[in-house]
């Protein structure tokens, strides 16, 4: 039997190598280019997060059907930074009540990343109000553009989302690939598997599940207990 000592030194050295390892993945992080309108393409087809113009996406939390979350993909296009960005509506209702109603701009690259240059979005509050706090557009009062998909993700790669200081601070990783999910509507596989995250809440991290040619049909919201929102339609 081994004895205590030696039990002890070993775990210490396994924990440093765990921990010298974490230390590498975490500084893999993808530097981001300056934005050159000429760098962009028309077409947003990433394998993970294409976005055709008519597509409309639907998702619920799971065991909260009064809640409903569509996302369409519009026609629509706004230029930022002299990019043409494809304008996404996403609204959310509760109890058939618009609670949330986002209009996001987003533009593909040459390469194949997914950059998202900002959003305008309104909240309706209980007491009637409207809130606009988390709006931000990329070249405004220092807001930069970010990327919301890698061309290549691999596991371990960091990159920033967004930017727009004390606002929209969004990061994303790369955690698995090849993952098999499985919801209501069925089962994918071959998804990529990401976590997001802000410096802005502390705590509070989401990992999203990517399936080919089809985009988001998975976030797992871990806030203390764990929120599963599910894709239930796409069309």
């Amino acid at each position: 039997m081994k004895s205590l000592t030696r039990c002890l030194s070993f775990a210490f050295s396994v924990v440093m190598l765990i921990s010298f390892s974490i230390g590498v993945v975490e500084a893999m992080k993808y530097e981001l280019p300056a934005v050159s309108p000429g760098d962009f393409v028309s077409v947003i087809d990433n394998r993970y997060f294409p976005l055709l113009p008519g597509t409309t996406f639907v998702y619920q939390p799971v065991g909260e059907e009064n809640v409903v979350n569509t996302v369409q993909v519009t026609s629509a296009v706004k230029v930022i930074l002299g990019v043409t960005c494809t304008v996404v509506h996403d609204w959310e209702t509760v109890d058939g009540k618009l609670t949330e109603d986002t209009y996001d701009w987003y533009a593909q690259d040459k390469y194949g990343n997914v950059w998202y240059f900002g959003e305008d979005t309104k909240e309706y509050l209980p007491d009637g109000s409207i809130s606009t706090e988390g709006s931000w557009e990329a070249g405004v009062d220092g807001a930069t553009a970010g990327i919301v998909m890698l061309a290549d993700p691999k596991p371990g790669l960091s990159y920033q989302q967004e930017y727009y200081e004390g606002v929209a601070e969004d990061m994303g990783k790369v955690l698995r690939l090849n993952v098999g999910v499985s919801i209501a509507r069925g089962h994918f596989v071959g998804c990529l598997k990401t976590k997001e995250w802000t410096p802005l809440e502390p705590g509070i991290i989401e990992h999203k599940y990517y399936a080919p040619r089809i985009g988001l049909v998975l976030i797992e919201e871990l806030k203390g207990k764990t929120v599963r929102v599910e894709l239930v339609d796409v069309y």
